[in-house]
């Protein structure tokens, strides 16, 4: 899928942007996204964003997620402090192997030209402004294409009608959790991930710890179980790493390091 920048533009949560410019005046916040529509009416039609999706037959085995013929392990919280006593674990939206019975889960991934992120280098100010609109581009492809899962390409609630406040605050059915966020923090499932959809044919590469290049990327699942909500896995023991790691076919030590930051 290609996207033209104007028709993301609506699409963008334009609070993230103000964030990254660390603002927080009305005024300031008014002024810079005017420059920043400007600047994106002038980048339209010169550089494009790309999304790719597949959409395949997947179960839960335990905590592993089945797409396909492919096997995501994925990590269980191990301290349930704000869930009402419950672990959760993505696997949880998934129906189990065991059940006989059919779901379906998306893959997906998004980016920008490459060139948003390059082509600025001479110009300190405008080489940070299209890189944050680069980010907020990608973040916009991931919430139009979401959009048309739910709606047409799946299309498990295709009479969904909200506004684009309603989809930033997430009153859709399913999620779509990111890979490097709370509840997938693992960036190595980018690996499984690109397998599965290609991320080269929309010009991203990964690099050996799994972040994707442009670094104005998403990727990501989507899953439609009605309950399904976001989560973050926090700290996870040393037993849950060796086995989370076994799962993934990852040496223990180079998962230490990809989960430094969940590792107790």
């Amino acid at each position: 899928m290609r996207y033209e920048i104007g028709e993301l533009v609506p699409y963008i949560n334009w609070p993230y942007f103000y964030f990254a410019w660390q603002l927080r005046d009305h005024e300031e916040q008014t002024r810079i996204r005017i420059e920043a529509e400007n600047i994106l009416s002038r980048l339209d039609g010169h550089y494009r964003v790309h999304g790719i999706v597949v959409i395949d037959n997947a179960a839960s085995d335990g905590d592993d997620i089945i797409i396909g013929d492919v096997r995501i392990p994925m990590l269980r919280q191990q301290h349930a402090a704000g869930t009402a006593g419950h672990c959760l674990c993505l696997a949880d939206f998934v129906r189990p192997a065991s059940s006989g019975a059919k779901d379906s889960m998306g893959v997906f991934a998004t980016t920008v030209d490459i060139g948003l992120e390059t082509d600025f280098e001479s110009d300190g100010y405008m080489k940070m402004m299209t890189r944050l609109l680069a980010d907020r581009l990608a973040e916009a492809a991931a919430e139009r294409l979401h959009e048309q899962v739910r709606k047409n390409l799946w299309g498990y609630a295709p009479d969904e009608c909200l506004t684009i406040e309603e989809m930033h605050a997430e009153r859709f059915a399913g999620i779509r959790p990111a890979v490097g966020y709370p509840s997938l923090p693992d960036t190595g499932i980018n690996f499984i991930i690109a397998g599965l959809i290609g991320m080269a044919d929309i010009g991203i590469r990964l690099t050996e710890s799994g972040a994707m290049k442009p670094h104005a990327s998403v990727s990501g699942l989507i899953i439609a179980h009605p309950a399904a909500r976001y989560f973050s896995i926090g700290k996870i023991g040393e037993d849950q790493l060796r086995d989370y790691s076994m799962r993934r076919g990852v040496p223990l030590e180079m998962m230490r390091r990809f989960l430094a930051a969940n590792v107790d």
